[in-house]
């Protein structure tokens, strides 16, 4: 067994969390090792973020090559999957590179605690150890199995859904969150006949209903079927298809297809052979490690970020709260703060949110005013022939503070971080309509949406005046 010298800073894992975390640590002037049991750059990079991200874009094209009818599905899915490939492989090593230049120290192998302040690392039958001062958990997670239907064979994660070799003519995808809504667009642009079963009321779920319409008319037009209310309860696979069957309105249903994909969740990696309750580490019941505001555990050096913590199971949180444990262990005073952090799904068209939603706003008392404008009276928006769509924001009524804003349209994953920072900074609807923007542009439209509700806001106050 050998041994690695001793570092102030060991973080496991390399993903958007892990590989942030000892960047940033490095940069404040500490001894930092990584270990990456995979690949660098984690799930997001490698079968994640990144490709399903790339393979999006590709189904766009192909989508508006076919309407040209320039596109044959089975040649450009093999293009797509080909430019994936070379986005991850630049990706990926871009974050190689980045520990590299911040002299981080990069181990391969798979890493379990021995005690409080030493790990062993496995790669291969070769043992290693290493000394720390401070550990910084970065995980990850991994799709959520069915225990009636494990994945193999036609039963897919969403990993094996993104590497598939070719476009199948069917798909049921189970989970109508924002991976499934997000692969199940993607491939019945390029062809595919998708079904998509979604347990609750509505496909996202965790989005307004005003805010999902529009994709809702996509999927429709995209030729997708959206069945609400269905619970899937076994498969059966053959050589060619996979019959599903589902439970709706207390009647057993079935429906066959090429592959079934299962996007219900995520599970946090903190099972295994990490050692955690070698060491007093405490987890949740769900899998997830409690922390404090500043990303650490129970045990104070050692210190959780992304998806194995609360919260959303978001990349940018993950190296937002990377920053805050690597400034912590470094002695500053930086905290969590998820105000305005950003949720954004990337389907046709795409959704946005930060802050508050007028239900949440009012649920807790806060007094709102909103105001909104359309994407169909953009300059911008009809030239790109996407004109579907809307943002709203959600101001406190007694001040004119910003405190939510959503989008649902194009661009909308790129449009909302000028409305998060508007909500980090506290600033008014008044700031953001007297801020002058670009024409044509998409950003007018938030400008309208702010003018709006400064309207709103006058109006009110006019006829309280009058009263």
């Amino acid at each position: 067994m050998s041994q690695l010298e001793k570092v102030d800073t060991f973080v496991i894992g390399s993903g958007p969390g892990g590989y942030v975390a000892a960047v940033r640590s490095a940069q404040l002037g500490m001894k930092t090792a990584i270990v990456e049991r995979s690949q660098l750059g984690g799930v997001c990079t490698n079968v994640g973020c990144i490709p399903s991200k790339a393979l999006i874009a590709e189904a766009h094209r192909h989508d508006f090559l076919r309407q040209l009818n320039k596109a044959d599905s089975a040649g450009s899915f093999e293009i797509a999957q080909a430019f994936k490939q070379k986005v991850v492989d630049k990706q990926a090593g871009g974050v190689g590179y980045l520990l590299k230049t911040a002299g981080v120290t990069v181990v391969q192998g798979e890493a379990s605690f021995v005690d409080e302040h030493t790990a062993t690392i496995h790669l291969a039958g070769v043992e290693q150890t290493i000394s720390f001062q401070h550990a910084i958990l970065a995980t990850g997670s991994r799709p959520i199995e069915l225990p009636a239907l494990p994945f193999g064979g036609r039963i897919l994660s969403s990993t094996e859904a993104l590497s598939l070799s070719r476009i199948p003519a069917s798909m049921i995808i189970i989970g109508g969150g924002y991976i499934g809504v997000e692969l199940g667009q993607m491939y019945a642009k390029f062809g595919t006949k998708v079904t998509i079963l979604e347990g609750g009321g509505q496909v996202l779920p965790g989005f307004e209903s005003e805010l999902v319409a529009p994709v809702i008319r996509q999927l429709k037009a995209d030729g997708i079927t959206i069945i609400n209310g269905a619970m899937a309860t076994k498969a059966q696979q053959d050589e060619d298809n996979v019959r599903l069957y589902f439970e709706k309105d207390q009647e057993q249903q079935s429906i066959t297809a090429e592959y079934v994909l299962v996007t219900i969740g995520r599970k946090p990696n903190t099972d295994g052979g990490l050692g955690l309750e070698r060491i007093g580490l405490q987890v949740s019941g769900r899998g997830l490690i409690e922390t404090d505001e500043q990303c650490r555990t129970n045990i104070p050096h050692i210190f959780a970020i992304g998806d194995i913590t609360a919260g959303p199971a978001l990349a940018h949180k993950a190296s937002y709260e990377a920053k805050i444990a690597a400034e912590a262990i470094a002695g500053q005073a930086s905290i969590v703060d998820y105000r305005a952090i950003p949720l954004v799904v990337f389907s046709e068209p795409e959704l946005a949110s930060a802050g508050l939603s007028e239900t949440e706003a009012k649920a807790q008392g806060i007094p709102v005013v909103t105001g909104k404008s359309l994407f169909a009276i953009n300059g911008r928006a009809l030239a790109l022939q996407a004109a579907e769509g809307f943002v709203k924001i959600i101001a406190d009524s007694s001040s004119g503070i910003v405190i939510g804003a959503q989008i649902a349209g194009v661009e909308a994953s790129t449009l909302i971080s000028e409305l998060a920072l508007a909500i980090e900074l506290g600033a008014t609807v008044e700031d953001l309509a007297l801020t002058i923007h670009p024409h044509p542009t998409l950003g007018e439209v938030i400008m309208e949406a702010a003018e709006n509700t400064v309207k709103k806001m006058n109006m009110k106050k006019f006829s309280t005046t009058a009263v």
